[in-house]
């Protein structure tokens, strides 16, 4: 990779996280009205409906399981995009669904989570650690480090892969969930042509049943929250917005305060220190 080539795909990079960063500022402001819905399992909705889906099998941090969980409202139209894949010859991948305040509070700190977006930063800032603010920002974007836009903490998102039915390849993006890099945003022009058109494939699918792509991930899609809301132009309010979830009766109890950081400047600040520990280094 030349210089040349390097600077762009840092000034790609910046750019794109910047754009996500203005388009968090639209989505906080915005109007919620939660609607009390309940969840419905994606797996049992699955066998139901005769569709074949897979489901990730990794721990999202720690201990912690994953939760294929989804507004209920929203499971029909998610079975619907499974069979057409199904019929395409493809197997949608859930690799998550709603996740509590505890998973998305450590899913940020993850530390191979946490490393990538670091060495990410640093790699922007020429080499050097960057002042944390920036982390923060970075984190903020792409770990959705305030509970309203993690639209998984309203249990209106997916994440997903997908995968052919025949020999049980991935239908290639570019690079597997979960990356971090110049790659990630959905037209990332770092990616091949054909990879490009399998993202964007995947995302009419998604799309003509409502789950609206987030731009600076190419795996992530959403409904009926505040950011799906903004991304597809529709008026508000808003009827999904974070919730703590009762797996026993089925309850929903949105946040207190859905727009205060998961994890604020100063528990960043210890982050980096850890990471930089974890490659050897000293910060500063």
């Amino acid at each position: 990779m030349t210089t040349s080539d390097d600077q762009a795909r840092r000034d790609y990079w910046a750019e794109q996280m910047q754009l996500g960063y203005d388009l968090i500022g639209k989505v906080l402001p915005f109007e919620v009205r939660e609607c009390g819905e309940g969840f419905a399992s994606i797996p049992d909705a699955a066998e139901a409906a005769g569709v074949e889906m897979t489901f990730s099998d990794s721990k999202i941090a720690g201990d912690l399981e994953r939760v294929f969980f989804i507004r209920e409202g929203l499971a029909n139209a998610l079975m619907t995009i499974g069979r057409e894949m199904n019929e395409r010859g493809w197997m949608l991948k859930i690799e998550d669904g709603y996740r509590s305040m505890e998973m998305q509070s450590q899913l940020v700190r993850k530390p191979d989570v946490f490393d990538s977006i670091l060495r990410k930063c640093i790699w922007e800032n020429g080499g050097q650690l960057p002042p944390i603010e920036l982390v923060f920002r970075r984190a903020i974007v792409l770990i959705a480090n305030i509970p309203k836009i993690g639209t998984h903490m309203s249990g209106s998102a997916v994440d997903i892969s997908v995968f052919r039915r025949d020999d049980g390849s991935e239908v290639w993006r570019g690079k597997p969930y979960l990356e971090m890099s110049e790659r990630t945003p959905m037209r990332s022009p770092f990616i091949e042509p054909d990879d490009l058109r399998n993202r964007l494939d995947i995302t009419e699918m998604m799309e003509a049943h409502g789950f609206i792509h987030f731009p600076y991930e190419f795996w992530h899609y959403n409904q009926g929250d505040s950011m799906g809301h903004i991304l597809s132009k529709q008026p508000g309010p808003a009827r999904y917005g974070p919730v703590h979830w009762d797996s026993q009766t089925n309850e929903v109890t949105p946040y207190e305060d859905p727009v205060s950081p998961l994890n604020p400047m100063d528990v960043i600040e210890r982050e980096v220190a850890a990471a930089m520990q974890r490659a050897g280094q000293q910060p500063g």
